[in-house]
């Protein structure tokens, strides 16, 4: 879960309108995952990475995308 008002915006978002250090993150909504529409609206999937450092660059990104995302709940 994710302090986000709606994850598919949220993953937009990330895709076409942040950047830190020259990247972004990529992650899957998880309202798709669910049968009932209504849940997995503040979650997201992030796939696991084998790479120790792409995988700690990815969560420093999302973190930083979380502090200035414009939809953040608080």
């Amino acid at each position: 879960r994710l302090p986000v008002d709606n994850a598919d915006k949220f993953a937009q978002w990330l895709l076409e309108d942040f950047e830190y250090k020259n990247q972004t993150v990529m992650v899957a909504p998880a309202s798709g995952f669910y049968s009932d529409p209504s849940s997995g609206k503040d979650e997201v999937r992030i796939a696991y990475v084998l790479n120790i450092e792409d995988l700690k660059n990815a969560m420093e990104t999302l973190a930083e995308a979380l502090k200035v995302y414009p939809g953040r709940k608080v």
